[in-house]
């Protein structure tokens, strides 16, 4: 029987912008299993960020409950909920948010010295983090002194350090060329497969949510079937709304 690491059930979140209520998530379901690689995509404005960053525990639903590993975090404190994502989770961001005066080995090593508890010598490994990414002679290199696609997989390192189970990023690829996309793609894949880390990716890009294990896609705060192929006109299409259930 596999195991859930995600799931969420009936999550809405609502936003007030001015007099306005924006509804950005719309009663989502979904269960996501121990090591699979999951896609999120849908057309800008569909609730993509918004729920990956509900089921990081970075926001909170309106309504609905959102479990990690088996564990209730939608009425967790701030301090719990700090707790959850040290232990449990790494995040991946489109813009890296590397420190600029710390070297690749210092940002990749920072969030063991801030843990309550550490599993591994900070310095010791990041190095084993950067050199199964293909950084081994970029330990001492500044953000500024590496590609888009080095300082993305720098970021991976880092939200790897605490040994999380789950990998969530945002758009990692949304800044880089091509060739530089596909690389950090398959660094994920090693991840997946070497550490057995559940990756939930969102992303525009359908050629790397095609590589991926499942892949949900988002429309007006709903989950919905199947893979739009044009994504500018998924709104237009006659696709039934259904819970994302494996």
């Amino acid at each position: 029987m596999r195991k859930s690491v995600i799931r969420a059930n009936q999550v809405t979140r609502d936003l007030k912008l001015g007099t306005h209520i924006v509804h950005a998530l719309r009663g989502v379901d979904l269960t996501i299993y121990a090591k699979e690689m999951v896609g999120i995509i849908g057309p800008s404005g569909s609730g993509k960020s918004t729920l990956l960053g509900i089921i990081g525990g970075l926001d909170s639903p309106t309504a609905g409950t959102i479990e990690i590993d088996g564990i209730d975090i939608t009425r967790m404190s701030e301090g719990q909920l700090t707790d959850i994502r040290n232990q449990k989770i790494g995040f991946v961001f489109q813009f890296f948010n590397l420190i600029p005066t710390l070297t690749a080995l210092e940002n990749v090593a920072l969030p063991i010295e801030f843990a309550q508890v550490r599993r591994h010598r900070p310095f010791n490994r990041a190095s084993e983090l950067l050199d199964m990414l293909g950084l081994g002679g970029r330990f001492h290199h500044r953000p500024s002194e590496l590609s888009g696609g080095q300082q993305q997989r720098v970021a991976i390192a880092r939200a790897l350090a605490n040994d999380p189970p789950i990998l969530l990023a945002d758009e990692p690829t949304g800044n880089l060329d091509t060739h530089s996309g596909e690389t950090v793609l398959q660094a994920l894949k090693t991840i997946r497969d070497e550490n057995g880390t559940t990756v939930v990716m969102v992303t525009h890009d359908q050629s790397l949510a095609s590589q991926m294990d499942r892949v949900l896609t988002l429309v007006d705060g709903r989950i919905v079937n199947g893979i739009a192929s044009d994504l500018s006109n998924v709104e237009g299409r006659q696709i039934e709304s259904a819970r994302a259930e494996a």
